[in-house]
C-alpha cells in the first residue's frame, strides 16, 4: 500500500556576499511497506567512522542514500562554494526556513525508488536529527535499523585533524559537535540506536563488528 503526497517548496533565497541565490527543493513524502525491505542507517558524531562503515557495505554492492547529498545538490544549484562552514550553515538555514523534514522527505523518496526497483537492502548515510529518525520510522515501519558508531572524543578529533579532505582542528571539531547536538538534534538518533559499534581499535576489528552487525540484522 502506498500513500503519496507531492509537495513543491517555494524558492529558497540564500544571501551570501550581497548576492541573492536561489534553489528549488522538491520532495515527496511516502508511507509504504515493502516485503523483506531492510534499511540500515548509520549515525554518530563527526570522526566516529560512519563513512567507513557505510563504505564497508557499499563495497559489497549495497546501494545507499546520502542525506548530505541533498544538501550538496542544493548548494550547487544555489552556486554556493562547497566548504564545511558553508555546508553547516546552509543545512541549518534550509531546515529553519522549510522545516526539519526537508532533507529526510527527499531521502524517503530515494529509498522508495530503490525499493520499487527491486533493492531490498539499503544503506542510509547521514541520518542526523531526531525529526529525521521519526519520519523514517513512520515511513518504513519495521524496516529501519539504526546503528551508532561511537569513539572517544580525543580519538575522533585526532582522526579529523588527519583527514586529507576538509581536516578540522580540535577547536573546529568541538564547535561542530556543539552545533550539531544543539541545533540539529543529532544526539537523539545516537542515543536510541538499535546497535552500537565501538570504533576505537584497528580497521580489522571494526570490519569484524560490521560483519557481525550485518549477520545480526539479516542484511544479506
Amino acid at each position: 500500500m502506498l500513500l503519496f503526497r507531492f509537495t513543491v517548496l517555494p524558492l529558497v533565497y540564500h544571501k551570501q556576499d550581497s548576492k541573492k541565490l536561489q534553489t528549488l527543493i522538491c520532495y515527496n513524502t511516502y508511507m509504504t511497506t515493502h516485503q523483506n525491505l531492510k534499511i540500515l542507517a548509520f549515525v554518530g558524531l563527526t570522526g566516529s567512522g560512519k563513512s567507513t562503515a557505510v563504505e564497508h557495505f557499499t563495497k559489497k554492492g549495497y546501494p545507499k542514500v546520502y542525506f548530505g547529498g541533498v544538501i550538496l545538490d542544493a548548494m550547487k544549484e544555489a552556486d554556493i562554494a562547497i566548504t564545511a562552514e558553508n555546508e553547516a550553515r546552509f543545512r541549518e538555514e534550509l531546515r529553519e526556513t522549510h522545516g526539519k523534514d526537508v532533507v529526510v522527505n527527499r531521502i524517503v523518496e530515494q529509498i522508495q525508488r530503490l525499493a520499487d526497483a527491486g533493492q531490498h537492502r539499503i544503506i542510509a548515510d547521514g541520518l542526523y536529527t531526531w525529526t529525521e529518525y521519526k519520519i523514517l520510522k513512520r515511513a518504513f515501519p519495521g524496516e529501519l535499523t539504526v546503528a551508532a558508531v561511537v569513539a572517544p572524543r580525543k580519538l575522533r578529533y585526532h582522526r579529523l585533524s588527519q583527514r586529507t579532505v576538509r581536516p578540522l582542528t580540535a577547536s573546529e571539531a568541538y564547535d561542530r559537535d556543539q552545533s550539531e547536538i544543539e541545533h540539529l538534534e543529532k544526539g537523539g538518533p545516537i542515543a536510541i540506536a538499535d546497535h552500537f559499534i565501538i570504533n576505537d581499535g584497528s580497521i580489522e576489528c571494526f570490519d569484524e563488528q560490521l560483519d557481525a552487525l550485518a549477520e545480526d540484522v539479516s542484511f544479506s
